[in-house]
């Protein structure tokens, strides 16, 4: 019988991390962590990118606002769609493997949309880098558990969710400096060096690893999961596109997706060879923990979806200023992540979580502060707050979702974790940017009717978003003035309606979290849980 790659070899303690793979443990968290930072920050920084973009030739591409929506949207149903499926193929395939693939598509992609020639080429490239995206997210935290021992996970997981955070605010830092000194496409050429490092690195330190007994393939569990889950995703999208949840195509798409995800938990339920195992979900330390990590994201891509247009649209700092402004985000996450492990073993992870969740609906709340003269060191509070918060769910929520299922199960139990993830954030993006949308139109609609020599179709296209507003304030000249002050009094409030929505979300997800989240008594997993030897002795790859 041969030994796993990275397996502690015979003679050795067989519930260790082999000491190879022990001694470069933390040179192998920085490769993964880049990995991670390249997918993550890629996709904060086209938000910036998106205004150049839809300039035209030669300065951008001269794409119109559908065609901008979906150079997101493709990655997104893509990277959703694939996520839960790539975590079982590393598990199956090896993770090392599919991570280093996955990176080699994705830097493919970033290399060909720097050069997209149209829209369509844009869209199409995204769509590839998605695919690559897939594959990179689940690997990297299914890597890490195999990597470091019981003991050292929540600490190492901790840092890798501050890789995740930290991308997402930096993003659009990064994209700002990029664009005030290079074209548009270098938002994604900006990727390769560091996926071609990446993928020497990957060769050169990280072990592979897989499920030593996968059983038998169940394809129709697989295709079940990606139909039902683009289906669920771009139902969501195209609701948030419409800011219309009761639209028959909106209905029709997300009720056949939920539909089929069911048609998948029933199969899996019944078949002798499930995709993952039903059971999973009955243990709380698994399913309270991926609910929680699905309601964080829900809340912070809602807020961080109008926090761009406030200090753009109504404060006017710029793009690149307007990144540096979510650095407190960044700061908070970036100090208090590694060190959440610590509040954990003091009071438990139901504990921390819940005053997590409940710090993150404070600072949401906090938003109802926020008009066009506060001071903006209130907002800097805010979103450090926020970043406090996420530091202590995110890394006990996802120790809690890796450490409920055995080792060789790592690629299921991230995919999982990511899954919800990513479905949580463009939940949050959809609902809550209706909400803000709706709130907006119906806001400012009685003031675009009362300017005189504007079309319906000129008032309904002005009513879209603050940014609308005011680019027909701009073209109508001086008789736009009177647009400006009721623009940014309407958006206000639409921003305070919708953060109080996501401060609703948080506080629910805190009461999830306090009733089924286990305690301080059940840490590390409670007593389902898998052993160390009972892992080693599967096999797991370390």
């Amino acid at each position: 019988m041969t030994t796993p790659s990275g397996a502690a070899p015979a003679g050795d303690d067989p519930g260790r991390v082999s000491e190879t793979v022990h001694r470069r443990r933390w040179a192998i968290l920085a490769v993964l962590m880049a990995s991670v930072v390249v997918v993550v920050l890629d996709n904060s920084i086209l938000n910036v990118a998106m205004k150049t973009i839809a300039s035209p030739e030669p300065t951008g591409l001269g794409a119109t606002q559908s065609e901008l929506e979906w150079a997101i949207n493709s990655y997104t149903l893509v990277f959703a769609g694939l996520l839960f499926t790539a975590g079982l193929l590393g598990d199956r395939l090896g993770r090392k493997k599919v991570l280093l693939g996955g990176m080699a598509v994705f830097g493919l992609g970033s290399v060909l949309g720097a050069f997209s020639g149209s829209p369509e080429e844009l869209i199409g490239y995204r769509a590839l880098m998605g695919l690559g995206a897939a594959f990179v997210m689940p690997a990297t935290l299914a890597i890490l558990v195999n990597v470091f021992e019981r003991e050292e996970q929540a600490r190492a997981i901790g840092i890798w969710v501050t890789a995740v955070g930290g991308a997402i605010a930096v993003g659009p830092i990064t994209g700002g400096l990029l664009l005030e000194h290079f074209w548009w496409g270098s938002v994604f050429f900006v990727n390769v060096p560091v996926v071609v490092l990446g993928l020497v690195a990957m060769a050169l330190l990280v072990p592979d690893s897989r499920d030593p007994a996968p059983g038998r393939l169940d394809p129709l569990g697989v295709v079940l999961s990606v139909i039902g889950l683009v289906l669920l995703v771009y139902g969501i999208i195209k609701g948030g596109q419409l800011a219309d949840f009761t639209d028959p195509q909106v209905l029709g798409t997300i009720g056949g997706g939920l539909a089929v995800l069911v048609l998948f938990v029933v199969h899996e339920k019944r078949g002798d060879h499930p995709a993952i195992d039903m059971a999973y979900f009955r243990r709380p330390a698994f399913s309270a923990a991926v609910v929680a990590v699905g309601l964080v994201f829900f809340a912070l891509m809602g807020v961080t979806f109008f926090n761009v247009f406030y200090t753009q649209s109504v404060r006017g700092y710029s793009a690149l200023q307007a990144g540096l402004l979510v650095l407190p985000l960044a700061a908070a996450q970036l100090f208090f992540a590694p060190r959440a492990r610590l509040a954990v073993d003091r009071f438990g992870a139901r504990a921390v979580c819940t005053a997590g969740m409940l710090l993150i609906a404070a600072a949401m709340s906090g938003f109802l502060l926020m008009d066009a003269d506060t001071p903006i060191w209130v907002l800097e509070v805010m979103l450090f707050l926020q970043g406090v918060g996420m530091a202590h769910i995110m890394p006990p929520a996802t120790v809690s979702i890796m450490q409920a299922l055995p080792r060789e199960k790592a690629g299921s139990g991230s995919a999982v974790n990511n899954t919800f993830r990513q479905v949580g954030g463009a939940l949050g993006v959809a609902v809550l940017g209706s909400v803000l949308s709706t709130t907006y139109r119906d806001g400012i609609e009685d003031t675009l009717a009362s300017v005189p020599g504007l079309s319906a179709s000129a008032r309904h296209a002005a009513g879209e978003s603050v940014e609308a507003t005011l680019g027909a304030a701009d073209r109508l000249g001086p008789r736009g003035d009177a647009l400006v002050g009721p623009a940014h009094d309407a958006f206000l409030h639409a921003m305070h309606v919708t953060a109080l929505g996501a401060a609703a979300v948080a506080v629910f997800g805190a009461l999830i979290v306090a009733v089924f989240l286990p305690g301080r008594d059940a840490a590390g997993g409670g007593p389902e849980a898998p052993e160390p030897t009972e892992r080693a002795e599967a096999g797991a790859g370390r």
